[in-house]
């Protein structure tokens, strides 16, 4: 880029959509990164875009709830095209709703998700309800604000807006089969009072931000807690990139403490003074020292053989698709079992179900199976407690079944929390830390899924939206894949805890 090009770049008067209005409220540095450097930011991983797609799908199940709405199909690409579809639509008295409706104003871009007509409203000035939806089951402090700048365009370009809603996930509404009743699963919540209230900063906001954005280098803006909240940021890495190892941030527990200890002056973990009040998780990342409690090597030994090393995966639909369900309920679709006997050996079973059907009974009736009649059941949380609590629930068959079975559960988790530390944990004991520091040649870095949430995403996309055969294979490939190492993961974890403890 030559200075000439580079000068008239931050000479035009720069143009802001809703959602780098949002971005700069969390953050000048991040609008002006996502105007000038969108190349910086780190790409949404799989589990972001299935909860963009989840986005994508629930707005179209919304529009329905409004019938004759006309939707604005240009893309945002096609920005002329867009608004002039919507003022058409705008001006025909007999379009009850328009969705996508593109609307532009002092510069500000937003396509607004419904807008409905009030019925009996003059032609020539009709009112109109705006309506965002979202897939969350709430309203939050950002909902408001992203209905603050778009009522504002809207009512900059002449629409007189009678209410201000929030349309959003209803999990109180049970799916009892057949066709989903949206107007159950949708609530919507007039919020034009909490809106109003915030629209009178927004003229300031915005030029403050068209300001900056002339400008020729980002403002300075240290990383902190603004960066996760209300999401994490795309620019995080690069922001972070230059961070040393120790860097204060990285202290794990109440970010009150770790602001405290930045209003100080410190900059590095190994510079929090003595007697600095920390949490027992915070003292073990300061000292960065590996610690064995003496008791370790009795806490493991209360296991019994044949162990059984069991993990769940799950869906969560928001809008439910199985009998019984509500919106976001965690549906067990897939679990590994790594069964060692006491001589050390080691077999393997697993379940993972395909079709776009009820999972539960089969998901159940093969555990059920696996799991036996003897043995401990090691696992690395309380979610798999929780999801035989919440199937035996659901169906009474299976309560005798589980009831012994929920006795013989013995969690990893809280053993390695509370008898083991390695500095290489970094203050988390989850098993994506945990495993690299002890079982190095079991980290994830090998997978195509890595996560929970990703191996959430991949199975919705195998089960509900792919249709090509082979890519089907390689998702539930890379499942079970997933799914086997962190059941192998709790294997390995005991016999190098018995090593720590002494060689058990």
């Amino acid at each position: 880029m030559t200075e000439s090009d580079r000068t008239s770049r931050f000479l035009t008067a720069p143009r802001l959509s809703k959602s780098k209005f949002l971005a700069g409220l969390q953050c000048h540095k991040r609008v002006y990164l996502d105007v000038h450097h969108p190349e910086w930011a780190t790409p949404p991983d799989s589990s972001m875009q299935a909860v963009l797609d989840m986005g994508t799908e629930l707005g179209v199940l919304a529009r329905s709830c409004f019938p004759r709405g006309v939707l604005i199909e240009e893309g945002y690409r096609q920005r002329e095209a867009a608004i002039a579809h919507t003022a058409t639509v705008v001006a025909d008295p007999t379009s009850p709703a328009l969705f996508e409706g593109a609307f532009e104003h002092d510069g500000v871009l937003v396509r607004v998700d419904i807008l409905e007509r009030i019925p009996g409203t003059e032609a020539e000035t009709p009112s109109w309800r705006l309506i965002e939806v979202k897939s969350s089951s709430r309203v939050k402090e950002v909902h408001l604000a992203d209905l603050a700048i778009q009522s504002g365009v809207l009512q900059g370009c002449g629409i007189a807006l009678s209410a201000m809603c929030l349309m959003h996930i209803n999990t109180e509404y049970v799916y009892e089969g057949g066709e989903i009743d949206v107007g159950r699963l949708f609530a919507i919540e007039d919020v034009t009072e909490a809106v109003k209230s915030r629209q009178m900063n927004v003229p300031e906001q915005v030029a403050e931000m068209k300001r900056l954005l002339l400008k020729g280098d980002p403002p300075v803006v240290e990383p902190g807690p603004h960066c996760q909240s209300p999401y994490e940021c795309p620019f995080w890495a690069h922001c972070t990139k230059d961070k040393p190892a120790r860097w204060i941030y990285h202290l794990p527990g109440s970010k009150q403490v770790v602001r405290g200890l930045v209003e100080q002056g410190i900059t590095t973990i190994d510079e929090i003074p003595a007697g600095t009040t920390l949490s027992l998780s915070q003292r073990r990342v300061r000292d960065n020292a590996e610690w064995v409690s003496a008791k370790l090597g009795a806490v493991l030994q209360s296991i019994q053989y044949p162990v059984h090393h069991v993990d769940f995966e799950t869906v969560m639909l928001a809008a439910p698709r199985f009998p019984s369900t509500r919106p976001y309920q965690s549906i067990p679709v897939q679990w590994s079992n790594h069964i060692e006997d006491e001589s050390g050996t080691v077999t393997h079973q697993e379940f993972l179900h395909e079709e776009p059907t009820e999972p539960r009974k089969r998901w159940a009736e093969a555990l059920i199976e696996s799991l036996g009649e003897r043995g401990s059941i090691c696992v690395y949380s309380s979610y798999e407690e929780a999801m035989m609590r919440q199937l035996a629930e659901a169906f009474p068959e299976f309560r005798l079944a589980f009831k012994p079975i929920l006795k013989r559960l013995w969690d990893l988790h809280p053993i390695v929390k509370d008898y083991y530390y390695h500095p290489r944990f970094n203050g988390s004991y989850s098993m994506k830390s945990v495993l690299p520091a002890l079982v190095p040649s079991l980290a994830y870095d090998d997978l195509r899924i890595r996560e929970g949430g990703q191996a959430a995403a991949e199975y919705y996309r195998m089960v509900f939206l792919e249709m090509d055969w082979i890519k089907r294979a390689e998702i539930r490939d890379a499942l079970l894949r997933y799914c086997e190492r962190d059941t192998l993961a709790m294997v390995e974890l005991r016999r190098v805890l018995g090593e720590k403890a002494g060689g058990l």
